[in-house]
């Protein structure tokens, strides 16, 4: 049973003179709300260290004071922090439980973890010692190397109990493991700091206080294209980049539409078999056609390389899949919050094992639509496929990130009824 809250401390910004408030006694900083002065709290004096930069709209639901549950304790979002890396930008909320404890509600890739202070003991050892795609042990438990990134801290809001120097690079290393676990370490310090949790889904979470529908619609998510000017409009608040259906330009908008954008030209375009916005019901789930991509694989040794097409689909409470159209057929994954146990030519999944079919070396050949990532035309990954009958398991790496992804085939005739492709007799 949780106890009571432990009591809050309010005293005048040494910026402005606005209250700043400190609900938790685990907070040492806060962001002024009215001049966005950074403030220390050491004891009940309150010192202003500098000012924080303006964030960036992420049109995230989430907002502070939202409330929520998470394994039975209820909690408060006191504050954020936005962070940017090499993959795009991400969000981490402090949630601040009744009993006086917080946690981290991160918000990345379309999909939501929830971690708290890990309970494990020993000490960490160097970022450079988690080469992603390994395997590592943490207190006698196996872990894969998801992630390894260098990032920074480019914005911060309200109540925070740990506060990174703006706009200075740390490591950040991301662990999973087969059951779905996430360890995540921050390099910030010395010792790092840990944090241990599992992917949820907000419907899970219970929250109430979420920003109402009216404050999410598309006003200021339309601007010109700077590479030929012609207007754009992003549809999806978790979009990291988008392409112009004008010039076909690739528009990076991982530092917000109100940053700056910078736009690659891409010209021989490829047609994608579904158009793009068009909505389709599988396995149950109505899906909307927000991005595609065209890839080309070649196998070490081999001269020959061979393409497929990918759909990013996307669902309000779902998030994403990617549709997949191979050589080999249709296929439906979604990126998975564990990482598989790899042995040989066999990964290990939900208790179910796979077998090595593929591996290859891929690359981006054309993109059109909306992406949760910074894609780019070019981008190149190493890919394994594993296969358990019709299920499907795949790996994409880069030297800072690996991705599972897990599925199944699925009949053309599924695909074809679900999008309205019935006279494609290419399908």
């Amino acid at each position: 049973m949780a106890t009571a809250p432990q009591r809050s401390y309010r005293a005048p910004c040494p910026g402005c003179g606005a209250p700043v408030e400190f609900r938790s006694a685990q907070s040492t900083h806060a962001v002024c709300g009215y001049c966005q002065s950074t403030v220390v709290r050491q004891g009940e004096v309150l010192s202003r260290i500098g000012k924080m930069a303006e964030l960036f709209d992420d049109h995230s639901p989430l907002q502070l004071f939202a409330t929520g549950t998470y394994q039975k304790r209820n909690f408060t979002l006191i504050g954020r922090l936005q962070y940017k890396s090499g993959e795009g930008t991400w969000t981490e909320w402090n949630a601040y439980f009744d009993d006086g404890t917080n946690g981290w509600l991160a918000e990345d890739n379309g999909s939501y973890v929830f971690t708290e202070p890990s309970k494990q003991t020993n000490v960490m050892p160097p970022a450079e010692r988690y080469v992603v795609g390994r395997q590592v042990g943490v207190n006698g438990k196996p872990y894969s190397v998801a992630s390894n990134s260098t990032a920074v801290l480019i914005s911060a809001q309200g109540e925070l109990p740990k506060l990174p120097p703006l706009g200075q690079p740390f490591t950040v290393v991301e662990l999973r493991s087969a059951s779905g676990e996430v360890l995540s370490i921050d390099y910030t310090g010395n010792p790092p700091t840990v944090s241990q949790g599992t992917a949820v889904l907000l419907d899970d979470l219970a929250l109430k206080g979420l920003k109402d529908e009216s404050a999410k619609d598309e006003k200021g998510r339309q601007f010109n294209c700077p590479h030929c000017g012609a207007p754009v409009t992003v549809a999806l608040a978790t979009s990291k980049s988008v392409t112009c259906g004008s010039c076909n330009s690739i528009i990076d908008l991982s530092s917000g539409i109100g940053g700056e954008l910078r736009s690659a030209i891409q010209d021989e375009p490829v047609q994608p078999l579904i158009a793009l916005g068009t909505l389709g019901q599988l396995q149950g789930t109505q899906w909307q056609v927000v991005g595609f991509q065209h890839r080309m694989g070649q196998t070490p040794g081999d001269d020959e390389q061979f393409g497929w097409s990918e759909y990013l689909l996307y669902n309000q409470k779902q998030g994403f899949s990617f549709l997949v159209d191979s050589e080999e057929g249709w296929s439906l994954v979604r990126p998975t919050t564990g990482a598989p146990t790899v042995k040989g030519t066999t990964a290990t999944y939900m208790g179910k094992t796979y077998t090595l079919k593929y591996s290859y070396q891929a690359e981006t050949y054309y993109v059109c639509g909306e992406f949760y990532w910074p894609v780019q035309r070019g981008q190149k990954t190493s890919n394994q496929d594993y296969a358990a009958g019709r299920s499907l398991l795949s790996l994409e790496q880069t030297p800072g990130e690996a991705v599972w992804s897990n599925g199944e085939q699925i009949n053309a005739d599924a695909v074809a009824k679900a999008f309205g492709l019935q006279d494609k007799k290419d399908l």
